[in-house]
This record gives structure tokens, sequence and C-alpha cells, in this order.
């Protein structure tokens, strides 16, 4: 009696049997869980039977594992719907004008360049310098008395003279007298976004700011 070749039959279906009819599972699942405890009390030393506590406490290990391993699960599948959403709105960004902490910004070519400062309290008198790259200072903005929050400025790309300045990355400085101390605060710069990178692995997501290079799409406290 001849036999059928089950994998050539499946062939020229252009069928494929899949890996899980191929491979027993190595997992043990509720069932087999229940029928190795069966064993156990079918072969447990009738002189020293197993507590009822041992077989509780079995049962309770075998669900914890099973619980986490769930568990573990949606927290990955969470984790990819973010990152998903968040890479999607990052997306809508390219083009626009975000900000974000920073002491160095980038002058577009016949752009002018802005930021906010923070500011803890309120100042009699605050300034903000403008420096190239070799620390000269190039312009010193007047803010005069201002109150407590985020004081925004703008620089409009010329030096003191008027001149208008190359395009390329400038250093900026803000100092306000708070108490009769004059103390440097932070500031935040605004740049335009060229692009988005999206990490793997869920690694989050990155703005790629003109001029500027890569920054972490957390970093950004406003969208203008």
């Amino acid at each position: 009696m001849s036999t059928i070749d089950t994998n050539n039959v499946w062939a020229n279906l252009g069928l494929t049997q899949s890996e899980e009819q191929k491979k027993p599972s190595n997992d043990v699942g509720q069932e087999q869980f229940l029928k190795l405890m069966m064993a156990q009390m079918q072969n447990q030393d009738p002189m020293k039977p197993m507590e009822n506590g041992d077989f509780l406490t079995q049962i309770a290990q075998f669900s914890a594992s099973k619980g986490i391993a769930d568990m573990s699960d949606s927290i990955s599948s969470l984790t990819q719907s973010l990152a998903s959403n968040q890479a999607l709105q990052a997306s809508s960004l390219i083009g626009r004008v975000v900000l974000a902490p920073s002491d160095t910004g980038f002058l577009e070519p016949g752009q002018g360049m802005g930021g906010s400062v923070e500011l803890p309290s309120s100042t009699l008198d605050m300034n903000v310098s403008i420096y190239d790259q070799s620390g000269a200072v190039v312009k010193t903005i007047p803010m005069g008395q201002q109150a407590s929050g985020d004081i925004y400025f703008a620089w409009d790309g010329t030096d003191e003279a008027g001149n208008t300045m190359p395009p390329g990355l400038y250093n900026i400085q803000a100092n306000a007298n708070i108490n009769g101390q004059n103390q440097a605060m932070q500031t935040m710069v605004a740049s335009r976004v060229e692009s988005v990178s999206v990490g793997k692995g869920g690694q989050g997501v990155s703005l790629n700011l003109a001029g500027l290079g890569s920054m972490d799409f957390n970093n950004v406290r406003e969208i203008m």
C-alpha cells in the first residue's frame, strides 16, 4: 500500500503547514498544569502526602507567573501605541517653530532669532545679550523692568551698528537684577523643525531643528 506525502499535497495546493502544527509548544498552559498536578497527587508518597498549602502555593505561583506575562504583553503593546501616537503628533510639526531650553540659537538667512527667558521673580532690569562663536558681544537687547514668568525677546539679526550678521550659530545669555544681584537666567530658543526621527524599539521621538541638530521631543516647551 502506497503512502501519501502530505507535505507534497499541501505544497501542490499552494498551502504550507504552520510552525504551530509542526512544532509542539514548550509553554505550559492551564490544562497541562492541572494534568501535572493530578499526576503529582496520584504518584505522591502515601506516607508523606503533600500538604494542601503546597498545592495552593503552586497554583498561586502559576497564576502570578501567567499574570505577570500577560501584564508585560499589555505594557509592551501600550508602549508601542504611545510611541506611534507621539510620532504622528511630532510629524505635524515639520516646518513649525518650537520653543525649547537652549543657550544657542541658529540665525537663518534673512531671518531674525527669538526666544524667551524664564524669570522666577520680578526684576527692575533685565537684558539679553547675543554672542558670536568667538565670544564677542554682537548685540545687547534691553528688556527693562519685568514681572515673573516667561519673557519673550526677539533679535533682528543685526549688530549694535545695524549691520546684518551672517547666518550661523549664536550664543544667548540673559541676565536679570533680582534682589540687588545680577543673575543669569534660563533661556529658551525658537527653532524651526526640519524633520522628525523615530527611535528604534519605542525609544522616543526626536526633532531635527534647523542648524541645531537633534532634540528630544519631550524637551519642547511650546509650539509657536
